[in-house]
């Protein structure tokens, strides 16, 4: 006891000095691991980037090199947004409680942070109290300070923190090393954000009919770009909203579409060499590493920053510019960025006033897209996100190189060779490999969601954009950052099949949308499956099905078993009754079905050809 007394006293004393020192000169800080505590360091460097379109002209290692950097630290200035606006730290769950939960580690690593409450708070149908610990999913290395993937800043008196494309794909072994690449299949995301004093900032990422529903009075107005007079939403009644459901989204997964609809989908991992396209519904097709570096953008110009979305937020979601941007800032946690509708500015005039990144939407550090303010099939928001110092897009391309040359870890299962192969002729049989063949058992193509017949929610979260688009473009690899006055831009040519693929990843021209062919490399590391992450069973067969039976349980979804519910029709039914017997599941469109191409009895396979096939699936990456 006097012992944990003197390292927590040793580490306020610290903290103190730092903030001293620190407030002077300014400070930020993200956790690199070294290669002594990773796991999978080994990376495959030969990566072919000769045949990548518009790559910056550095040699494979030094671009992978830069990439591991830019992927555990760069944030592109999202703390701003994360812990000035949503306030993401302001309320039970504080900056100061984690420091002291990494304190009480004692240098010890975790793959689930349990931080504190720092006072009792009721969200959604949930009561935390004060002193009650609330297990995050951050994950912190042997000796780390920090959770793999969060940025700690502090600037003019105050510290915040944003995150990194690490928090969500990076993630520790049962030994504690870090495993690049691996999702952080427990990080509880929808907790975080429904805990946060201005959640109501991602109100774009729920299941909302109108933002009408939530104007309680008409005496909070604020001048549309009409000119007309529009009401804002009613704060607390809109934050309860936003916290019931967001709360909703299961640990490793978020929302990730502004499309007004709850679909969560499952964190992916990032062993992409050979798996494009990109995103679960594909629209990761074109530009630099065959569409990767334009994924990548999406998640850090769309999803770290609801502001980046003002813009087009009148034709995508049918809400006039101002009102959007009044509702998010209206209850900002920091006054500098909070918006009051007795001021008599437009949210916009206040805006400018206060914007960090002037010269395009949001908080983030982001430049328009030749086709501003236009989206296109490179850019969900008409954005990209870059900081000043670099080339355009050279960090998406170097964080591309870096995840293609990740490599999933062996899995030390013990199946011996016969059985493998056995499984592996169960594979051709059952016909599997006739979407998941060649060297990485992907045909990269989409199926459309008529075909795969799973809910097609997801897949159509890009769809209100169609009217709005505009044709690929994207800067000159040279082009510098801030951009110069008239950037050289070019075209990205586009093949009638890439046209056709395109379509159905966007769900335009009157298609319902995609998902993709995944690769089935790291299978073991990726448990549960499909896309909603629905297909989830634990060690228990008859206990621990579906996502309420382990996930919502805090159960670890078992790899053998869920992959056992992707291919036996019985198991599968269980595991989509269980998920549809929860409402907040149902509503969030988590079922789990879909992918019906069954090896069972059914279809004349015996239980032990299913396990030999779910060996061979399982060690296929070893």
């Amino acid at each position: 006891m006097r012992k944990a007394v003197l390292i927590l006293s040793v580490f306020i004393i610290g903290l103190i000095g730092v903030v001293t020192y620190f407030s002077i000169v300014g400070f930020q800080y993200a956790y690199l691991p070294p290669d002594e505590v990773v796991h999978n360091k080994e990376s495959d460097k030969l990566i072919d980037v000769k045949n990548v379109s518009y790559i910056q002209d550095e040699s494979s290692e030094e671009l992978i090199e830069l990439g591991k950097k830019l992927f555990y630290e760069e944030t592109f200035g999202n703390e701003v947004f994360f812990s000035d606006i949503m306030g993401m730290f302001d309320g039970t769950f504080t900056l100061m409680n984690v420091g002291k939960a990494i304190v009480k580690l004692n240098g010890k690593g975790t793959d689930n942070l349990l931080v504190e409450a720092a006072e009792t708070v009721k969200i959604g149908d949930r009561t935390i109290e004060k002193g009650e610990l609330i297990e995050t999913g951050l994950d912190v290395p042997k000796g780390a300070v920090t959770p793999l993937g969060v940025k700690f800043v502090y600037e003019k008196g105050n510290i915040k923190a944003g995150i990194s494309c690490a928090v969500c794909h990076s993630s520790l072994n049962e030994q504690k090393e870090v495993v690049h690449g691996m999702t952080n299949s427990d990080l509880a995301i929808g907790l975080l954000v429904a805990m946060s004093s201005n959640s109501a900032s991602y109100f774009s990422h729920t299941e909302m009919e109108s933002i009408k529903e939530f104007v309680s009075t008409n005496d909070r107005l604020v001048e549309s770009t009409k000119g007309g007079r529009v009401a804002l939403p009613d704060i607390k009644k809109l934050e309860d909203f936003v916290d019931r459901e967001v709360m909703k989204w299961p640990k490793g997964s978020n929302d990730t579409t502004i499309d007004f609809k709850n679909n969560p989908v499952q964190i992916l991992d990032v062993y992409t060499k050979g798996d494009h396209p990109y995103g679960w519904s594909g629209q990761g097709q074109i530009g630099p590493f065959k569409g990767l570096s334009a994924a990548i953008n999406n998640a850090h110009a769309q999803n770290m920053d609801t502001l980046s979305q003002t813009t087009i937020s009148n034709e995508i979601l049918n809400i006039d510019k101002e009102l959007y941007l009044g509702t998010i800032l209206q209850n900002a946690a920091r006054k500098k960025y909070r918006y009051d509708p007795e001021s008599g500015e437009k949210p916009s005039e206040f805006f400018a006033k206060v914007d960090p990144t002037p010269g395009a939407e949001g908080v983030n550090t982001l430049i328009p897209a030749p086709t501003y303010p236009r989206p296109s099939f490179v850019t969900s928001v008409g954005l990209f996100s870059s900081s000043d110092g670099y080339k355009a897009w050279e960090q998406q391309n170097a964080m591309s190189a870096f995840m293609n040359s990740l490599y999933p870890p062996k899995t030390n299962i013990k199946s011996d060779e016969k059985t493998v192969e056995e499984g592996r002729r169960v594979f051709v049989k059952a016909g599997c490999i006739t979407c998941h063949g060649g060297n990485y058992l992907t045909n990269n193509k989409l199926i459309p969601t008529e075909e795969i017949k799973t809910d097609n929610s997801r897949a159509k979260g890009f769809q209100a954009a169609e009217n709005y688009f505009s044709l690929p473009s994207i800067y000159d690899p040279s082009t510098p950052v801030p951009l110069p006055e008239n950037p050289v831009v070019m075209e990205i040519p586009l093949t009638k099949e890439q046209n056709e693929q395109l379509r159905l990843g966007w769900a335009q021209g009157g298609t319902n949308g995609a998902y993709k062919t995944t690769s089935l490399i790291g299978l073991n590391w990726s448990a549960p499956y499909l896309h909603d992450g629905g297909v989830a069973v634990g060690k228990d067969l008859v206990n621990e099905v579906g996502v309420p039976g382990t996930i919502l349980s805090n159960k670890k979804p078992d790899p053998r078993n869920s992959l056992l519910a992707m291919i036996d029709s019985s198991l599968r039914k269980k595991v989509i009754k269980t998920n549809n017997e929860n409402h907040n599941l149902k509503t969030a469109h988590v079922s789990g079905k879909g992918h019906e191409f069954w090896v069972d009895s059914s279809t004349g396979f015996t239980k032990e050809q299913q396990q030999a096939l779910i060996d061979y699936l399982l060690k296929v990456s070893d």
